[in-house]
């Protein structure tokens, strides 16, 4: 897995749109008075949403503002939590999972189909701007192993061919369907339920 990379290609300034302060302070409402720092997550993720997806340094130095605390206590947020991208991302940006559960069902075989449809690095953008993949550790979803996350949607049960499938919709701009996709919902058993059948009711 690759370390993160920040963008070389930086904008000289940022600030949140009006909506977004709303939100900002909305989020800051929620801890007590001298521990507003503490929303420093939130507002960093709020940067990114704004941001198509990703966090410039000038948005690190605008929270640290906002939030009135040190730019390098900002920045180490930011660094440490793989879930900020610091670099643009593709319009369909791919999370692999690679951590044990998925690694044993094939994670490997899908970060080989997003190197051969995608770009064969890491944190690659597309030239049209559409698609870029990365590997990420768990994602919380190991029962439906192997799977990835794109955008903010989960794709589980995978294999290659399904992925391919997938990268081949969101190339032409699709949204895919998310979910399961050998057709279960959630994470119930396949073919109805195994177990507690022969359970009555009191």
């Amino acid at each position: 897995m690759s370390l993160k990379k920040i963008s070389k290609n930086q904008p000289d300034t940022f600030e949140f749109n009006k909506q977004n302060i709303e939100l900002a302070n909305k989020m800051i409402s929620n801890y007590p008075e001298g521990k507003q720092q503490s929303a420093v997550m939130s507002l960093l993720y709020i940067a990114q949403r704004q941001n198509n997806n990703w966090i410039p340094l000038a948005s690190m130095k605008y929270i640290a503002k906002f939030l009135s605390m040190p730019y390098i206590k900002v920045y180490e947020v930011a660094t440490f939590y793989s879930m900020y991208n610091l670099s643009p991302v593709g319009e369909f940006f791919y999370q692999v999972c690679t951590t044990t559960p998925c690694m044993l069902r094939g994670a490997y075989k899908l970060v080989d189909v997003c190197k051969k449809k995608i770009s064969e690095d890491e944190n690659e953008v597309s030239k049209d701007g559409k698609v870029s993949w990365m590997e990420v550790e768990c994602l919380g979803a190991c029962i439906n192993a192997p799977m990835v996350q794109i955008n903010d949607n989960y794709y589980e049960d995978l294999d290659a061919n399904k992925l391919e499938k997938i990268i081949d919709q969101t190339i032409r701009g699709e949204t895919p369907k998310s979910g399961s996709y050998r057709g279960r919902i959630n994470s119930e058993p396949e073919n109805n339920r195994k177990t507690l059948m022969d359970i009555k009711n009191a």
